[in-house]
């Protein structure tokens, strides 16, 4: 069986030698960066998921996953945060880069474990999808590239949204409550703020422009795509 690769970045270098050999000793192979500079070095492709921290400087963590998540040769490897930053609006920020996950220091190694191999085991569902391609009129996802295309040009999702608009493509006319989206885009296992969904969502109104109108909402029930 294949093993995972994973890299942790992180500037403690005791923490990265203690998540480096836990995750070893679960199967992973595991590579670690002191710095994002360090990081954005490395051949970043060749990872199934990076564990990141947020307060590094001078490029901090969410810097770093702007970078990873614009290069689209990167730009599906999941993200997990892990900082000792708990505020609303750090974990808003990271979630709406495109982050999968986050993770508050102190936190278990077992924990990290659990995250990761929750995130890992939820992407590869999505890349087994059978459908190749969605079109609504001109606006078309290719599934197994993870590209959106808005009347033959491509436009830039992050993750989450380019999820989300799947969902929502798959299943004109329903109607999802925020429940719903939270269990098939971001898994029960992840906390994710109501408010996060409500940022997604109009961010993906404006990138799909004349579509984002057919992006409907029922105040009280939830959202969904029009027939």
């Amino acid at each position: 069986m294949k093993k995972n690769n994973i890299l942790v970045v992180d500037d403690e270098e005791s923490l990265c030698e203690i998540l480096q050999f836990n995750l070893e000793v679960e199967g992973y192979n595991a590579d670690v960066a002191y710095s994002a500079e360090q990081a954005l070095q490395m051949d970043l492709e060749k990872y199934s998921l990076i564990l990141l921290d947020i307060m590094m400087g001078p490029v901090n963590g969410l810097k770093m996953a702007q970078i990873v998540k614009n290069n689209a040769r990167t730009a599906n490897i999941p993200i997990i945060f892990c900082t000792a930053k708990e505020s609303e609006d750090d974990a808003v920020t990271g979630l709406n880069i495109g982050a999968d996950d986050y993770i508050v220091k102190p936190f278990s190694v077992r924990e990290v474990i659990a995250r990761i191999k929750s995130v890992l085991r939820r992407t590869e569902m999505h890349q087994t999808v059978e459908v190749k391609e969605i079109c609504y009129e001109t606006l078309c996802i290719d599934v197994e590239k993870k590209c959106c295309t808005l009347d033959g040009e491509e436009i830039k999702l992050t993750k989450k949204e380019l999820e989300i608009l799947i969902l929502f493509l798959k299943n004109t006319g329903k109607i999802f409550s925020r429940e719903e989206i939270l269990k098939r885009v971001w898994d029960d296992e992840v906390i994710v703020l109501d408010r996060t969904i409500d940022v997604n969502i109009t961010r993906l109104r404006k990138k799909i422009e004349q579509y984002g109108k057919f992006i409907i909402t029922r105040t009280g029930y939830g959202y969904g795509f029009k027939n």
